[in-house]
């Protein structure tokens, strides 16, 4: 009988081992649960010149994919909108939602490969806390992710990244992210 120990993300490990109990001493928290925790990373790329070229979406899409390694999901237009020439249904973005040991990857590549790549970058605006503890940010396109050949791109595609983390206080989710390695700018 072989005994096979389960890879666990270097950032999983980090979190368990290391952050748990240094942000519990930090905000003196009698409860383990309400320790913050990422609980889920949404990746949202909004194409809206999928109305004049189909194939935008489908690059963007396949570029998604390729970028957090999980198929996704085609979003449609909710309403109606005449000055952005789009209708109902129309397919205009994709998104991808990332929970366990796929987040924590993609949440480490974020930090350590991605936002280091880019251009004149002096660190993350802090403001982008919704009250709530969530964090959402925007990277200028696809490119600064090592897994996107550059060559083979078309067209440059932002992305908005969303962390949703438990604890319900912007202070204690901002002192999360900074253990776990995002760069913040020093104001």
């Amino acid at each position: 009988m072989t005994t096979e120990t389960k890879y666990q993300p270097r950032l999983r490990e980090k979190y368990f081992g290391e952050i748990a109990s240094a942000i519990r001493e930090k905000f003196k928290l009698e409860n383990p649960h309400q320790v913050p925790r990422l609980q889920k990373v949404v990746v949202n790329m909004g194409v809206g010149k999928a109305i004049e070229n189909k194939k935008r979406l489908e690059a963007a899409a396949k570029d998604l994919g390729t970028i957090t390694g999980q198929r996704p999901q085609i979003c449609n237009a909710k309403k109606s909108v005449a000055q952005f020439k789009v209708r109902e249904g129309w397919p205009i973005g994709c998104r991808v939602t990332l929970r366990g040991d796929r987040m924590y990857e993609f949440v480490d590549r974020l930090f350590t490969l991605a936002i280091p790549r880019i251009r004149d970058f002096r660190g993350i605006k802090r403001k982008s806390f919704d009250g709530r503890g969530n964090f959402s940010m925007g990277l200028p396109d696809q490119v600064v992710f090592p897994e996107i050949n550059v060559d083979k791109v078309e067209w440059p595609q932002g992305m908005d990244i969303t962390f949703v983390i438990t604890g319900g206080s912007d202070e204690m989710s901002l002192e999360l992210l900074k253990m776990l390695g995002m760069p913040f700018r020093k104001d």
